[in-house]
């Protein structure tokens, strides 16, 4: 199947030549002075004013004019010839599931529609530290549950090449904004998929680190949720970069956390030479896949042949519905257990959506033998994932089973003919990288023949994160088509 790029069907004044401008770059000409934080911020934010009402990416957006004052401030920082971190004068939008001091972080809920957090998470502060302007927020499903971006306090947000679908998620606010130019790089989070499958559904590069590479927190249990991970996404591979050489390092209050090797950015001055790909499909028919996916996905395959990647299917000899019930199982001790303070309360209760309700109900039908249970056979795919990377460079899997869906489905009851069990069920592809511990950066494969966007996801060794952003540079050096929708 040929990938084929289709307008936006967005009818959208076209976005100024600052927004288009790559991360990398606009941060260098910033530090250059040849271009003021205030022109990069204005034309960020009247581009905001421009397309936001359509797809509702952006939510709890400061007063213009305060987010000018703190542009004048570096400006004027630059002026003096003071030293310049990395992010330095970007407006960036903070995913509203990351605590954010000072700027009101609702998590997608109405339980803290209003609630202004004190303090910032680690990735956040650092963000702040490296010189970012934080505009605002980015939306997200009610405590990022399930890969559709809706919640009862901002709404849903709306897909970037058509309004009619989903943005995915728990990204999808992110996704959105930065496929529409409306912020120069993102930061997103992945326990399911969060960040692959809203970047596979917006045509972007979403990076999913490995364990412990960007520190967690500050969290009530610092031990045991392991599988929840912030990381970047971006319309490029440096840009990726970028943002994790911010992200990225070990954190005192972060005990499983760990220092990165060297910066990711200048790691992608060395390129890819080549490798072995294992093309994973749909498991031998154990995936149920909307038609067409695959297709696209093994003609992406293909563009890694320039890079002197070869790939081979591949089905693994392993019990998948094993591992998926043992994704379950581990999911619900960690989200499910983290909401029952909601749960417990009956006035908040009622404010929990369906999917948060199960979570909760299932986590107290939980023994620990049966937590046990989950974390062997966790441990033993683990295994089966090192054995294959001592015959291949990288793992390859579609990122979504099924194309964006319609605004209003919650999620989809059926794929391929099959009954989903679950409303997460239908994300299957995505537990395979986070059991593993593993990096998984989706790239964007192209568009059906309805103008539908997908991804596919390349996995790679635990802390093997620079390989796989060389192998996606590699890939990303061959895509026939534009990244992004504007």
């Amino acid at each position: 199947m040929t990938a084929i790029r289709p307008a936006t069907k967005h009818a959208v004044p076209p976005a100024g030549d600052i927004c288009r401008m790559a991360a990398v770059d606009l941060a260098e000409a910033i530090k250059s002075r040849r271009l003021s934080v205030r022109e990069v911020v204005t034309a960020f934010l009247d581009r905001i004013d421009a397309v936001n009402p359509l797809v509702n990416a952006i939510v709890s957006l400061r007063e213009r004019a305060d987010i000018l004052r703190e542009a004048d401030a570096a400006d004027a920082h630059l002026a003096q010839d003071k030293p310049a971190g990395a992010l330095f004068g970007l407006p960036m939008a903070i995913k509203d599931l990351a605590m954010t001091s000072g700027l009101r972080t609702s998590f997608g809920s109405p339980i803290f529609a209003d609630f202004v957090p004190q303090e910032d998470d680690f990735f956040v502060e650092r963000i702040r530290k490296a010189g970012a302007i934080i505009i605002g927020k980015t939306n997200v499903p009610e405590f990022g549950l399930g890969s559709n971006t809706y919640n009862s306090v901002f709404g849903p947000t709306l897909n970037a090449f058509d309004p009619a679908l989903t943005a995915g998620g728990s990204s999808g606010g992110a996704a959105v904004a930065l496929a529409l130019n409306m912020v120069p790089v993102a930061d997103g989070s992945d326990f399911g998929g969060s960040l692959r499958n809203p970047a596979a559904w917006a045509n972007v590069y979403g990076f999913r680190p490995s364990q412990g590479l960007v520190p967690p927190g500050p969290d009530l249990d610092v031990f045991h949720s392991q599988m929840g991970i912030d990381g970047p996404m971006g319309r490029n591979i440096a840009d990726i970069a970028l943002l994790l050489d911010v992200q990225a390092g070990y954190h005192p209050q972060a005990p499983l956390s760990r220092d990165s090797e060297g910066s990711f950015r200048e790691g992608l001055a060395t390129p890819a030479s080549g490798g072995r790909i294992a093309w994973f499909g749909d498991l031998g028919g154990h995936l149920p896949v909307e038609p067409g996916i695959l297709e696209l996905c093994e003609a992406a395959l293909g563009h890694f042949a320039g890079a002197s990647f070869t790939s081979e299917a591949l089905v693994p000899a392993f019990d998948f519905e094993a591992l998926w019930q043992a994704f379950v199982t581990l999911r619900q001790a960690s989200s499910g257990c983290s909401l029952k303070a909601h749960y417990d309360d009956p006035a908040k209760r009622l404010l929990l959506k369906p999917e948060a309700v199960w979570e909760v109900e299932q986590a107290m039908r939980l023994t620990a033998p049966q937590i046990h249970a989950a974390t062997v056979i966790r441990t033993a795919w683990h295994r089966t994932l090192l054995s294959l990377f001592e015959r291949f460079d990288l793992i390859a899997l579609p990122t979504a089973q099924v194309f964006p869906f319609e605004i209003g489905t919650h999620w989809p009851r059926e794929v391929a003919g099959r009954a989903m069990d679950s409303y997460h069920r239908w994300m299957q592809v995505s537990a395979f990288a986070t059991l593993g511990g593993c990096p998984a950066l989706n790239v964007p494969v192209g568009f059906d023949a309805k103008g539908r966007p997908m991804g596919m996801q390349l996995i790679g060794r635990p802390r093997g994160d620079l390989a796989v952003l060389r192998a996606g540079a590699a890939y990303q050096a061959t895509l026939p088509w534009p990244v992004g929708a504007a």
